[in-house]
């Protein structure tokens, strides 16, 4: 969007206008291209009027770098004539009212950038709750102005509660108010029943957790006499120090003025001055004595208050009162605001549209099998092809309903799942992903979860299940050593490998893996500085000469790191970046066999659903490597073969006459745990290991790294972890995989799979639609779904 953002509070300054700089950032952060035109000065409590006969003069702000509010960089620079180029940030800065402000932000400056969709008025130093308030406010005629003119606008406002203000509760209530922005934009009524509306959000720790409400604008008034003090005639204070004590709330440092008193009897006028000193008692005890319902009780109870308004000094129609307005959910930083609580649907005859459209013709039908087998097959509607479509974000899954509250399955890849119309209908559309889970599928976000967690518990047993972890970044391999100066326990190792006495034996070995890589690519063994440098130097001469086609994205889907993907031959420019480096786990469990014993990891399936359940799959397989196991310094360090066990990397055996068409066999690489040639008590252990370092790293990435894991009420997700058991019996963490690659299980294990689905369908789909007379899993199959971790996050 193209957003005009102006205020009452004129340009950045700690003493009267802190917030407006936070706010244009993130609306920039977030994507919008934001022009600026503001008061040169504070113009509160003016309303929506004019200067007229008063001839305007524009001066140009240049901002500085530091937003935070409080901080002497946010003030930037004012200049008499604008830049002569374009490449400099510059706002508009008017000697006039925030009304006028608007009419020359709209029709005089910034039209080379493309019409204005909305204008933002604010936010606002203090609330602007309550009809008292709200009448006289500058921020709100600045959008009344805009809503006159025909456009959407929306008056923010930030209520404190105190002026010792927290920069971090502004980024965060900045952050909170550009996803209440884009909601109201995005679903503004098409019927003209609403022209603005006024946003008051609270400067309070978890405001971002706090609900966002509907609120009628509570109707108050002046009940206690003038709202003017009598002064001398060269007194009078600071009009930014006033207005801060105006618009604190009740409890702050203002909240009670006394009237100056008078004594005698006049004979005729008396010469006074006279001081803007409301006396706020009566309004702050309207808000205390009213009902639940309006802006000022919203707002006194730390929530966010939406008031939609007509321009015409009346409220909107649609009884918008005490109801919950729903977010989106959060994509940047911060946490997961609360959706509201499924509602059990037992309409058990009503049909439930799944759109099974899964892009992998092994595993598309199992899914489809274990559906039909829970008896749900007569209660889905089934669609198994996505309509094509030339949008890069993937069909609409609203087009492809007869209404938008059927209830609604889907199972497709992340690229294709509508995950706006999932936030916008949480108690009738499930789907198959998070939208944000990287605090587990990137290796060096993996390193940092891990890392967070266990510094606030000791006794993690993650500690105890997850390699120490090196994560840096390198752009080129010329740097290198700049990126590993923080890597305190790395350089100390390679330091003492590299002293005389040490051998190739006595060495402590590493494993380099890069953040974002797929199917075995990048990962390197090393023990020194010159061996870590020659794997970078090599990947540095295989670099393409363009870049163009492997420039690291955002998303979470494809390209992110998913262990079974599909990957290239060299390492792209996004995977040369983001590395971690582990202490190589060495020797590890190997089993004997003909004709020496390969090396092999531990494949677990693991179902999360909803905020936050995680069931670990029973039946797990063990994945072999395709050369016998040798130490690491027995063999070149790109001889992959004998220590990594990626099945994609091997080439199957033909397919056995009872595999399917066309399908490589895994008879030789892939194995059932249960059946590994192993005593039942160490199994047992093993088993017990992954699920408890399972469970615990998914609440870690939920709660320690809440910005990068968001564990949505209606959505589920399949995962792949990958464990590696050491001669000791101690299993270990590799890696995370969204999406895993079912196909590497074989013909001879799709049942197999076929059961995982079904274990997915009966603690994931049935439970969220409340689907009642749907049969009883086949006898002995309940057990096969751990459970490993049930933590209420908040978001069910």
């Amino acid at each position: 969007m193209h957003i005009l953002v102006t205020n009452d509070d004129g340009p950045p300054s700690p003493e009267s206008s802190p917030y407006v700089h936070s706010l244009v950032r993130h609306l920039q952060e977030a994507g919008h291209v934001v022009s600026v035109c503001l008061p040169h000065t504070q113009r509160s409590w003016i309303g929506k009027a004019h200067m007229i006969g008063q001839t305007l003069t524009p001066t140009y702000y240049r901002p500085g770098a530091n937003v935070h509010a409080g901080e002497p960089d946010a003030v930037g620079t004012t200049h008499h004539r604008p830049a002569p180029t374009a490449d400099v940030e510059e706002w508009v800065l008017v000697d006039g009212t925030p009304a006028s402000c608007v009419q020359i932000g709209l029709y005089h400056f910034f039209q080379d950038r493309g019409p204005i969709d909305l204008v933002v008025s604010g936010p606002n130093y203090g609330r602007n709750s309550t009809a008292v308030f709200a009448l006289s406010s500058g921020t709100l005629g600045a959008a009344l102005e805009a809503a006159v003119c025909g456009q959407k606008a929306v008056a923010l406002s930030f209520a404190f509660f105190t002026r010792n203000h927290d920069p971090v509760i502004i980024e965060s209530a900045c952050r909170h108010s550009v996803r209440v922005i884009e909601a109201l934009y995005q679903r503004w009524p098409a019927d003209d029943s609403v022209d603005l509306y006024s946003v008051n959000v609270p400067l309070v720790e978890d405001v971002e957790r706090n609900a966002t409400m509907w609120a009628d604008m509570l109707q108050n008034y002046w009940s206690a006499g003038s709202c003017f003090e009598e002064v001398n005639a060269d007194g009078g204070g600071d009009a930014a120090d006033e207005e801060a004590s105006i618009r604190e709330g009740p409890g702050g440092e203002a909240d009670v003025r006394d009237a100056a008193g008078a004594s005698g009897k006049p004979s005729g006028h008396k010469h006074k001055h006279f001081k803007w000193a409301p006396r706020l008692t009566q309004l702050h005890k309207s808000v205390d004595e009213s009902g639940p319902g309006n802006d000022g009780r919203t707002v006194k109870e730390g929530k966010t208050s939406i008031t939609p308004l007509k321009a015409n000094f009346a409220m909107a129609q649609g009884a918008f009162s005490r109801k919950e307005f729903v977010l989106p959910p959060l994509k940047a930083a911060a946490s997961q605001r609360d959706l509201p609580v499924r509602t059990k649907n037992t309409d058990a005859g009503s049909s439930i549209r799944a759109v099974v459209a899964y892009d992998d013709p092994y595993v598309q039908p199992l899914i489809l099998s274990a559906l039909e087998s829970l008896g749900l097959g007569d209660k889905l509607d089934v669609v198994t092809e996505l309509p094509a479509t030339g949008d890069d974000d993937g069909p609409s899954l609203a087009s492809m309903l007869p209404t938008p509250d059927t209830r609604t399955l889907q199972i497709t890849p992340y690229e294709a799942i509508d995950f706006e119309f999932a936030a916008s209908h949480p108690q009738t559309c499930l789907v198959n992903s998070y939208m944000i889970r990287k605090a587990l599928i990137r290796k060096h976000y993996l390193s940092t979860t891990v890392d967070h967690w266990a510094a606030k518990n000791p006794s993690s047993a993650l500690r105890r299940h997850v390699q120490r972890s090196e994560a840096f970044e390198v752009d080129y391999a010329e740097f290198l050593d700049d990126a590993l100066v923080e890597a305190f326990d790395l350089r100390e190792s390679m330091e003492r490998n590299e002293a005389e006495a040490a051998t190739a034996a006595t060495r402590e070995w590493w494993i380099l893996k890069p953040g974002m890589s797929d199917r075995g690519q990048g990962i390197r063994l090393f023990s020194t500085m010159d061996e870590l440098q020659g794997i970078f130097d090599a990947w540095e001469a295989e670099r393409p000469d363009s870049d163009d086609e492997g420039e690291e994205g955002d998303g979470e889907g494809e390209g992110e790191g998913d262990g079974d993907g599909n990957g290239g031959d060299y390492i792209t420019a996004s995977h040369l970046r983001h590395f971690v480096a582990q202490p190589y786990v060495h020797p590890p469990l190997l089993l004997p066999s003909e004709p020496a014993p390969r090396k092999f990891h531990i494949r677990t399936y693991v179902l999360a659903t909803g905020g936050l359940r995680v069931h670990v799959y029973r039946h797990m397989l063990a994945l072999f490597a395709a050369k016998p196991y040798r130490a690491p310094w027995e063999h070149a360090p790109e001889d992959i073969d004998s220590y990594l066990t990626n099945t994609c990397l091997q080439e199957q055996q033909a397919s056995s006459s009872n595999d399917a068409d066309d399908e490589p066999s895994a008879r030789n690489t892939v194995q059932r745990f249960w059946s590994l040639p192993l005593d039942g008590a160490t199994l047992d252990d093993i088993f017990a290991q992954i699920c408890a370092a399972t469970g615990e790293l998914f609440e870690a990435a939920a709660r320690a790294m809440p910005v990068h894991f968001q564990a949505l009420p209606n959505a589920f997700e399949v995962f792949g972890l990958d464990f590696l058991v050491d001669a000791a019996g101690h299993a270990w963490l590799l890696e995370v995989n969204a999406f895993p690659d079912f196909k590497q299980s074989g013909g001879d294990l799709r049942g197999l799979v076929e059961g995982f689905w079904r274990g997915v369908a009966r603690e994931a789909v049935v439970p969220f639609f409340g689907v009642e007379g749907v049969a009883a899993a086949a006898a002995g199959e309940e057990g096969d779904m751990v459970l490993v971790q049930d933590v209420d996050l908040g978001r069910r």
